[in-house]
């Protein structure tokens, strides 16, 4: 008796749990929480447009909602859709552009950094090329003048390797600043199809507010 009693519990509760769905207040006007069916019962509270609201009850005209806060109620079933308002889209997109922009603002600066890394870069190899050109010349020279050739040829042979180094430094670094100027191209596109977008839902929204009058 009480293996059937805990079945029939589980049964009451798993078709509670699939019963309860999600539904969110239009974009035109606020509306009104009642503590039942009709406008005769009292108001709880006062639902913004755009509220995410979770269906107890449904039915055709009143419709038994919980608000997040946990508060229950009754609200006018044809103010309740399910598709997700413009204004929630609209905050989606805003912050997905807010991020997208950052994003660029950051990537503008690091590209920045590595323009000038790469023009000291530049500037310190034009430099090592000039000290070679030096160390060459007057390596040449010595080699023929000086007993000191293989001291010479020594320093020739670290400035040579140091050569070496910056210039794969320097193109390793131009290699970077390739890719990044790659993906500063592709977020500043998603930026624009993200402000087209937001543009194209607030003209949207404009209409509908000026076609829809204010109900309670």
């Amino acid at each position: 008796m009480r293996f059937i009693i805990f079945i029939g519990v589980c049964m009451i509760l798993f078709c509670s749990t699939v019963q309860a769905e999600t539904m969110y207040v239009t974009d035109d006007i606020k509306i009104t929480l009642r503590t039942g069916q009709g406008i005769d019962h009292k108001i709880l509270a006062m639902i913004k447009p755009g509220q995410e609201l979770e269906v107890l009850q449904p039915d055709d005209e009143w419709t038994q909602v919980k608000l997040p806060s946990g508060m229950e109620g009754w609200v006018l079933t044809r103010f309740l859709t399910y598709d997700k308002p413009c204004r929630l889209e609209f905050g989606i997109l805003k912050k997905k552009y807010e991020t997208l922009s950052t994003q660029s603002a950051s990537l503008l600066k690091e590209n920045r950094i590595y323009k000038e890394e790469s023009k000291r870069f530049r500037t310190e190899l034009s430099g090592s090329k000039e000290m070679l050109a030096a160390i060459s010349k007057s390596y040449d020279t010595l080699k023929k003048e000086s007993a000191d050739f293989l001291e010479l040829k020594s320093k020739y042979e670290v400035t040579s390797s140091q050569l070496t180094d910056q210039t794969k430094k320097a193109k390793k670094l131009e290699e970077e600043l390739s890719k990044l100027v790659s993906h500063r191209n592709i977020i500043w596109f998603l930026s624009g199809a993200g402000v087209l977008v937001l543009g194209i839902l607030i003209g949207f929204s404009a209409r509908r507010q000026r076609r829809k009058p204010s109900l309670l």
